[in-house]
């Protein structure tokens, strides 16, 4: 007997493949990036950057849409997010939709959490996680620019993204670094979700053997 389907899931090859799973700390880019990929994309490309549905006003950087808290609670509850979890106060999701997209030979770009990486490994095993990686002075200074956080918010923020967090064993992984011109690190992350739509493992960063990584 097969085991039952997770709740919003559709039956089909969810292996997830198919899925690169974008993660770093808050100001590392990521939003930044997947703007910058999404407009480099040809009308070849059988890839798709998808939304987040985030209890927060999304700012005019991300691909988000934002949900009253009790709505998102509603849709988590409905099935209607592959993935969800909260952070610093916020609830964020990714729908559902994302599976047809699979199903249909697509490769989805979807902007993750590192504390969710287990949770999204344990659904989609042969995920692709990527960290966006910058150097903490330049994570403070993004953090001071864009004018969000507090003083203490902030320090907090680049503590944290020094921190070790766990990466499943056999979870692929891959670095893309974001000290520099965003465009060239852009074109570095789409360069992975074009080799996976071919069946390719990225040949950019590495499994991590200790389960552990920053």
């Amino acid at each position: 007997m097969s085991a039952p389907a997770l709740p919003g899931r559709r039956d089909g090859n969810h292996d997830g493949s198919r899925l690169v799973y974008v993660m770093g700390a808050s100001g590392s880019g990521k939003d930044t990036l997947l703007r910058l990929a999404r407009a480099r994309l040809q009308s070849q490309d059988r890839v798709l950057v998808a939304h987040r549905y985030i209890t927060r006003p999304a700012g005019a950087d991300e691909a988000s849409v934002y949900l009253e808290p009790a709505e998102h609670a509603r849709r988590a509850a409905l099935g209607c997010f592959a993935l969800h979890w909260a952070s610093h106060g916020l609830a964020y999701g990714i729908g559902v939709e994302i599976d047809a997209w699979m199903d249909a030979g697509i490769t989805v770009l979807v902007n993750g959490s590192r504390a969710y990486l287990p949770q999204a490994c344990a659904r989609y095993p042969g995920l692709c996680a990527v960290t966006v990686h910058v150097d903490p002075h330049v994570l403070r200074d993004r953090l001071v620019h864009r004018g969000r956080e507090s003083a203490g918010d902030i320090a907090a923020r680049v503590a944290r993204a020094q921190a070790v967090f766990d990466i499943p064993q056999e979870c692929e992984t891959a670095t893309v670094d974001n000290n520099g011109d965003a465009g060239d690190a852009a074109a570095e992350l789409l360069a992975i979700a074009r080799r996976r739509c071919h069946g390719l493992t990225t040949a950019v960063g590495a499994r991590a053997p200790s389960g552990r990584a920053r």
